[in-house]
C-alpha cells in the first residue's frame, strides 16, 4: 500500500492523517459507504477489516460463521485490526461486533481513534432488512435480533472517542463531512501541512 499521508479536505485545508480512523457502529449504520467518502475527502486509504478477514481466510464472514463460529471469526478479526493500526494511518472500517471486545477497544483507543456513527434502530432496519450477508441476523425473527443486539451494543459504542449521528436522509458525502469536522474538534488527528 503506497504511502498516501498528504491529505485534502478542499482547495484552501490540507492535512496529515496522523493515526487511523476506526469507524464503529452497528450493522447498518454506514460505516463502510461513509468510510469510503472519508477516504476519498482526505486522499488517505480505506480498508475494511471484514474484507480483510475475508481476503486472508479466502472465505466469506458468512462462511467463517458457519464453518468456524462465532468466537473463531473475533480472534481473527482481533488480529486483523492491531496489524492494521500498525500500518500507515487510514480509514477502517470495522464490523458491528468489532468495538465489543475489550482489546479491541483498547488497541483502538492507543493507536487510533474510534468514532461511532449512531444510527438509531429504525434507520438501522430499513438499511439492513434486505440483504442476506448479515450472519447474525439469519434468525426466525431478524428484526427483534437487531434490536437485541442494539440494546446491547448501544452502551460500548458510546465508550467511542467520538460520536457522530448517522440520520436517516442524509446523504453519504453529507455523512463524511460531519466524520471530518468532528475529527478535526481533536488535536491528535489530523495535522495541517
Amino acid at each position: 500500500m503506497a504511502d498516501k499521508a498528504p491529505t485534502h479536505t478542499g482547495p484552501q485545508a490540507t492535512f496529515r492523517l496522523k493515526k487511523t480512523v476506526v469507524m464503529v457502529g452497528m450493522m447498518g449504520a454506514g460505516k463502510t459507504a461513509v468510510g469510503r467518502a472519508v477516504a476519498q475527502k482526505l486522499d488517505v486509504a480505506f480498508l475494511d477489516s471484514d474484507a480483510e478477514i475475508e481476503a486472508a481466510a479466502n472465505m466469506t464472514v458468512p462462511e467463517i460463521f458457519s464453518r468456524d463460529g462465532e468466537p473463531f471469526f473475533r480472534t481473527k478479526e482481533t488480529q486483523v485490526i492491531t496489524r492494521l493500526l500498525d500500518a500507515t494511518p487510514c480509514i477502517l472500517s470495522t464490523g458491528g461486533g468489532a468495538f465489543l471486545g475489550a482489546q479491541n477497544r483498547e488497541t483502538i483507543s492507543e493507536r487510533g481513534v474510534s468514532v461511532w456513527l449512531n444510527a438509531d434502530l429504525d434507520v438501522l432496519w430499513n438499511r439492513v432488512r434486505h440483504k442476506d450477508t448479515r450472519p447474525l441476523l439469519q434468525t426466525d425473527d431478524p428484526k427483534a435480533t437487531l434490536a437485541a443486539l442494539f440494546q446491547a451494543r448501544v452502551p460500548v459504542y458510546r465508550m467511542a472517542d467520538v460520536m457522530v449521528p448517522s440520520d436517516h436522509g442524509v446523504a453519504i458525502d453529507a455523512m463524511a463531512d460531519r466524520v471530518i469536522e468532528a475529527i478535526l474538534a481533536r488535536s491528535d488527528v489530523l495535522e495541517k501541512t
